[in-house]
């Protein structure tokens, strides 16, 4: 096909790595986003999300020219919805060339899963990091600020930059669903831990192409991976002494101590060269403790706890925040690639547990108040459903508002993030804060509610449960 020139405020199809070309505008990025160098490219903002990147003009193709082909081969119910937002566009600008405004879906995702066939794209592939730029590679940003932190790509050399207020050195990786193809490590991984979050990262790391050796308390659950091409470990020892790098992913500090310090544990498996990534929600005191104890058996140690639940997981969309042996951050590359979109450096060790309490710290506690207000409506015989539409027609509106709510209204608890794990995650929360004589108010009201809903034998179902507490 000839080249097509394009310029701003044309409506494209933009292709971010493995995923399915996306309708988008070409507009103006904000004033503080460095145009990246050599490659050509546009920014983009796309319909039906909240994201905008830098793409390549090889990326790019007119929107009217391959409309109706897109369609024919692209049948997804958020595809259809991005679709329908570019024609309410068109509706509205009757031809004018104005600002792109997006109606917004509660229900749409931030990324598509999923092939197109018969679209064929030039391959996205990582340009040497001599001609790399911090802000390049399709970097999906979400806000327009400006940032406190440098952004660049994880397959490129790091950089760690300093915030603006001189505190703590972090790194932002690229994701995985903008950085299209990924090269598997070479290196042996291990994965200790099975669970809802566990097992859709070690589903991504085999897809990817890693030997992945695992182990499980419940040794049943490993039987899915065996068959998928992973190895079975008899004990975490085993796992540590046969594999290169191996992570860990269990339900709290004491189920992360037994598993280092236990019979046939982890420790027993170090020895120098060694590598232990620890994926749990722990404190700051417990990732300390067996970052000491890694350490002195010559092993290096890494801390990377997730934010997601089990369906990021399973998409392989998780928000990973490490701290700890950059090095072993940069030897981790390709598995939090394969595991999640974005991954930060955030420095010393226990820095990535503090940030991580205080982001589940924020979720339990708005979880909480969506269930007070839905409770709240119910007996002020206001309707609930009409309630979660106006909130997601305002500030609010988020895929967890939504998914949430509706669960509530459907009375589905079906666990995605365990009720009893963000009650744990607000006490600690609580405890971080104590020790800094910084009071948590807020959080501490919200972990008595989750106490109740616990009491009433609501622990194994979702943080959504919550709202029983309300109703009983």
């Amino acid at each position: 096909m000839a080249a097509v020139s394009l310029r701003l405020g044309d409506l494209v199809w933009g292709k971010l790595g493995r995923y399915p070309p996306w309708p988008g505008k070409i507009v103006n990025p904000p004033k503080d986003l460095k145009k990246p160098r050599g490659k050509k490219c546009f920014f983009v903002k796309f319909f039906g999300t909240e994201d905008h990147a830098w793409i390549k003009v090889e990326q790019l193709k007119p929107y009217h020219a391959h409309k109706e082909e897109m369609i024919k081969i692209n049948k997804g119910k958020r595809f259809q919805q991005a679709v329908d937002a570019v024609e309410e566009f068109l509706r509205k600008t009757k031809g004018k060339d104005q600002d792109l405004t997006i109606p917004e879906s509660s229900t749409v995702k931030r990324v598509m899963t999923g092939t197109v066939a018969g679209f064929k794209w030039p391959p996205s592939v990582s340009e040497p990091a001599k001609d790399s730029d911090p802000h390049f590679h399709h970097f999906l940003l979400s806000q327009t600020e400006k940032p406190a932190v440098c952004y660049q790509a994880i397959t490129k050399k790091l950089k760690v930059c300093e915030e603006e207020t001189g505190s703590t050195s972090i790194q932002a990786a690229d994701s995985t669903a903008v950085n299209g193809s990924i090269t598997p490590t070479d290196k042996k991984i291990g994965f200790l831990g099975l669970g809802l979050m566990g097992s859709g990262i070690v589903s991504n790391l085999l897809k990817m192409g890693h030997t992945v050796t695992v182990w499980n308390r419940t040794a049943e659950k490993c039987d899915l991976f065996i068959q998928e091409g992973a190895r079975l470990g008899r004990t975490p020892a085993e796992v540590v002494s046969t594999c290169d790098i191996t992570f860990a992913c269990v339900s709290d500090p004491k189920a992360a101590k037994d598993l280092v310090l236990g019979p046939s544990g982890v420790l027993q498996g170090i020895r120098p060269g060694k590598c232990y990534v620890d994926m749990s929600t722990v404190d700051a005191d417990t990732v300390t403790e067996l970052a000491q104890v890694i350490v002195s058996r010559g092993g290096r140690f890494l801390e990377a706890p997730v934010s997601g639940n089990q369906q990021l997981s399973n998409d392989g969309m998780l928000v990973i925040l490490a701290a700890g042996d950059r090095g072993l951050y940069e030897d981790c590359s390709s598995c939090f690639q394969a595991m999640g979109k974005t991954s930060f450096f955030l420095g010393e060790v226990g820095n990535a547990a503090k940030m991580m309490l205080i982001v589940n710290m924020v979720q339990g506690s708005f979880m909480a108040t969506i269930a007070e207000g839905l409770t709240l409506a119910q007996v002020t015989g206001q309707s609930q459903q009409t309630l979660l539409d106006i909130l997601n027609q305002g500030q609010l509106a988020s895929i967890f508002l939504d998914q949430k709510c509706q669960n509530i209204l459907q009375g589905n608890f079906k666990p995605d993030f365990y009720l009893k794990y963000i009650q744990k995650d607000l006490r600690l929360a609580i405890a971080l804060g104590d020790s800094v004589n910084h009071p948590t108010p807020m959080a501490a009201a919200a972990n008595e509610v989750y106490k109740r809903a616990k009491a009433l034998d609501q622990s194994d179902n979702d943080m959504s449960a919550v709202y029983r507490a309300y109703i009983h």
